[in-house]
């Protein structure tokens, strides 16, 4: 046992200490970590208070009016209420309950939301007559604004109605629309309102034109759309779509990541000493079998902590953007098990491989046919997670080496399976492992000392009969 700790120690400390490792594996976390904890701080600032004038040349005389009342602070303050009040209800149910749980974080949260969405701007609409000059108008728009920002009298957008955008041209039956020019750099939450109260005010006034009532024909055609709720036998729960789909998604990125680069790294290291007959000089000090083992092992731990590097992102990105709520830490233990369930497979598989040939270039054609077993619940991600109880999902959950991951896709999904099937899956996982280690084994002892010709799956699969 003391042996196997020493190559497990070495192959770890020589893998995780090489400059690849550092740069490749350590410094892309790292900055994903910064660029987590800063941008929520970007996303929330507030931006600066706006004012100034919004000229209108509106040759119909209909517009002017619809625009300058949606454009008044009251009813700004309206839509960013309403806009507040859809965040929150947008907000999944297990948020809103814990968030309410903690003392004045749902008070922060509100602020948040309001900062935002940013102050009420404060607007004076000008007319100005059908025929007046436009360049005239957009002159000011290219005055640089001062040092202390924008004033009530600084001139942010000047809009062109035109002539018919109100009443068709004779003998036409299509309408006119406007033009909007803006100073640079001006907000575009700003340019959108403007666009939204042109919109408002040009069809409030066709509609007056036409002898409709416009308040009426806006209740009449609005239906506000419900949230769609997911009744199960514990009860019912708002549906998030978007959850559904990226939750699954998140949790097989971390169990690929993390199998695939300690896996690649282990076939690498072993290439690299049968090549540099360094094995040979190890082999004087252990068995094949010490060997082995102790090399899956200190991978092992590189594939666990690339996982608890790139875990520890998620939940600081949960963390950052308040949504800590959304994750069962049940399911991060079910994670860890899956992910030692599928790196056995996997890692004996790739130690298999790099004992029995003597360049990389040779591992590839081998290579091939399991990095396309790894990727079949990947190809098969969207449908798994949309039916994570078909007879397809339920089927391949106890096929090794495809159960850990399509498993941890049912955990993770809107339906999830029986805690029963979940620990069956293990349990098959687990003989899964046992068959992995025994051909990997009986290969490693065989493969490791022969050099000449490369191998084909049949013999490795002679060799493994044979020894």
């Amino acid at each position: 046992m003391k042996k196997i700790r020493s190559v497990a120690g070495r192959e770890f400390m020589a893998t995780v200490t090489t400059k690849g490792f550092v740069f490749g594996i350590l410094i892309a976390p790292l900055l994903i970590g910064l660029l987590i904890a800063t941008v929520p701080r970007y996303l929330t600032k507030a931006p600066p208070k706006i004012e100034g004038q919004v000229v209108v040349i509106d040759p119909t005389g209909a517009v002017t009016e619809g625009l300058t009342a949606y454009l008044t602070p009251e009813r700004f303050a309206e839509r960013r209420q309403k806009t507040s009040l859809e965040i929150e209800k947008a907000t999944p149910e297990v948020i809103r309950s814990r968030t309410s749980a903690v003392p004045g974080a749902r008070t922060a949260v509100k602020q948040s939301i309001d900062d935002a969405l940013g102050s009420v701007p404060r607007l004076q609409v000008v007319a100005l007559p059908g025929g007046s000059d436009q360049e005239a108008a957009k002159a000011p728009l290219k005055v640089p604004l001062p040092d202390h920002g924008a004033g009530p009298d600084t001139r942010l957008a000047v809009i062109i109605v035109d002539a018919d955008a109100v009443r068709p041209a004779d003998g036409r039956d299509t309408y006119g629309t406007y033009e909007l020019f803006v100073r640079d750099k001006l907000d575009d939450r700003l340019v959108d309102d403007l666009h939204a109260g042109m919109r408002d005010a040009i069809v409030a006034s066709r509609l007056q034109v036409a002898g409709f009532d416009g308040g009426r024909i806006r209740v009449l055609t609005s239906v506000p759309r419900p949230d769609s709720r997911t009744v199960t036998a514990e009860g019912e729960r708002t549906t998030n779509k978007e959850l559904n789909i990226l939750l699954p998604a998140a949790f097989m990125i971390l169990l690929l990541v993390s199998v695939m680069t300690s896996g690649q790294y282990l076939l690498t290291s072993t290439v690299e000493e049968k090549s540099n007959r360094v094995v040979e000089v190890l082999l004087s000090a252990v068995s094949p079998m010490e060997l082995m083992t102790g090399k899956i092992l200190g991978q092992m731990a590189v594939g666990l902590l690339v996982l608890a590097l790139y875990a520890g992102l998620g939940v600081l990105a949960l963390v950052s953007f308040a949504t800590l709520g959304l994750v069962d830490p049940f399911l991060l233990v079910f994670l860890l098990i899956f992910f030692v369930l599928a790196y056995f497979i996997f890692a004996s598989m790739m130690a298999a491989i790099g004992s029995a040939v003597n360049e990389m270039r040779e591992a590839q054609s081998l290579m091939t046919p399991i990095m396309m077993i790894l990727m079949v619940p990947w190809m098969l991600w969207l449908p798994l997670s949309r039916e994570p109880n078909s007879l397809l999902a339920i089927v391949l959950s106890f096929v090794p080496p495809f159960s850990s991951f399509v498993m941890l896709l049912r955990m993770t999904s809107v339906s999830p399976p029986p805690m029963w099937q979940a620990w069956a899956s293990v349990a098959v996982g687990a003989v899964g492992v046992y068959g992995a280690l025994w051909f990997a084994a009986k290969v490693f002892k065989v493969g490791l000392l022969m050099y000449g010709k490369p191998p084909t799956f049949g013999t490795l699969i002679k060799w493994a009969r044979m020894s």
